[in-house]
């Protein structure tokens, strides 16, 4: 096949709906300028988009604070904001699932370099993945929970994640929680007023299917970050402090417009389409893969016991090859983009057991995949 056939939509969602590649070509023709730092008529209509994208993620969360709608130019920039502003003075435990991205572990475990914390895992089943609550409640009670953080779905895995069941455990004990909706916003309807979460991570380019160079966190917490990043914000300019109005306070640096009217195009044809029908396409052809997958004699799949906790990320390990060797054949012999190894989550391959493995082939689907795609790489495995 000529063309490459891409199941790698968990790295990021590709194509992109046409809507997003007409507007980041238009906006870099038409108010490719500094957003904020001008009074004449294409800074204000570059702002207007930001104002405007802004809205439209609130809407998406269901959260009524525009304001706090704080972009970034990529999730793990906002995660490395929330962690080096939050106050790891004195000792802090710090829970972490299994399933966390090096967006979040390699922020902590440079905290942990100078600071006191003890970073401690949320416990789950390395068979079922479910999570062990009963436990969880022991080590809550032992070892009081100061900031918990949470990955919506497992990128590794596809595993939605029971994250009210934990959320609620651990505001009992007053803990900030962070949650990374990085493969959720924009898959599955996320709605803030019955998630108490204090920050809701999102990224522009995966499953909210915009580009690269955007995305950030919904601050809906009563805490106070410190300061972690400072510089121009095109407002207050003698002060040498940061603004202490939102979102101001936490965007330093100069608007990436582009980028954010692509996200603003995205999120245009998510309402469009409808998150329902998204998912509802997804899980069908999830579905199908994972049929297809299990007629491969000696195949090891890693899925959740119960399915329907379960998105459009499908892992697994073939007999007699490496991850990388699947990965290369299909990518060279037959054109088929996969993810193979660790996939940026370093504590989910203890829990598989795959560490000595090499990681695990990751077969994601998105919205523009279609069902000859998966008929064709099933179609492939089998003759490798």
């Amino acid at each position: 096949m000529d063309k490459t056939i891409y199941f790698d939509n968990a790295a990021t969602t590709f194509p992109k709906p046409e809507d997003v590649y007409i507007a980041l070509n238009d906006s870099n023709r038409d108010f490719a300028v500094n957003a904020g730092r001008g009074s004449y008529k294409l800074a204000k209509e570059a702002s207007a988009i930001i104002d405007i994208t802004r809205v439209k993620i609130s809407k998406l969360f269901n959260f009524s604070k525009e304001d706090h709608v704080i972009f970034s130019p990529s999730a793990t920039i906002a995660l490395n904001q929330i962690i080096g502003g939050l106050d790891f003075g004195g000792h802090k435990n710090v829970y972490v699932t299994p399933f966390e991205h090096n967006a979040v572990m390699r922020p902590l475990s440079h905290v942990n370099e100078s600071k006191d914390i003890n970073i401690l895992e949320i416990p789950f089943d390395f068979q079922t993945l479910e999570l062990n609550i009963n436990q969880l409640k022991v080590d809550f009670s032992i070892n009081y929970p100061d900031y918990v953080f949470l990955s919506h779905v497992s990128n590794v895995t596809g595993l939605i994640l029971p994250i009210s069941e934990i959320i609620n455990l651990a505001k009992e004990y007053g803990a900030v929680v962070i949650l990374d909706c990085c493969q959720s916003a924009g898959l599955i309807p996320i709605d803030l007023k019955n998630i108490a979460a204090d920050f809701f991570v999102f990224a522009g380019h995966k499953t909210l299917y915009g580009p690269f160079g955007i995305g950030g966190f919904i601050y809906n917490s009563n805490i106070e970050l410190k300061k972690y990043i400072t510089g121009g914000t095109g407002s207050d300019s003698l002060n040498l402090d940061m603004p202490n109005s939102y979102p101001a306070k936490y965007e330093a640096a100069s608007p990436n417009i582009t980028a954010i009217a692509g996200l603003n195009a995205a999120l245009n044809w998510i309402n469009k389409t409808d998150i329902e029908n998204i998912k509802l396409k997804e899980q069908k052809l999830t579905k199908y893969l994972i049929e297809g997958l299990k007629t491969i004699k000696g195949i090891k799949l890693y899925l959740p016991g119960d399915l329907q906790q379960h998105t459009s990320i499908v892992s697994c390990n073939f007999p007699n090859y490496s991850p990388d060797e699947i990965g290369m054949i299909l990518d060279e012999d037959f054109n088929i983009a996969v993810r193979t190894g660790f996939h940026c989550a370093p504590k989910i391959h203890n829990l598989l057991g795959t560490r000595v493995l090499g990681g695990t082939v990751r077969f994601s689907v998105g919205y523009f995949n279609e069902i000859e795609h998966i008929e064709y790489l099933i179609k492939r495995l089998r003759e490798i």
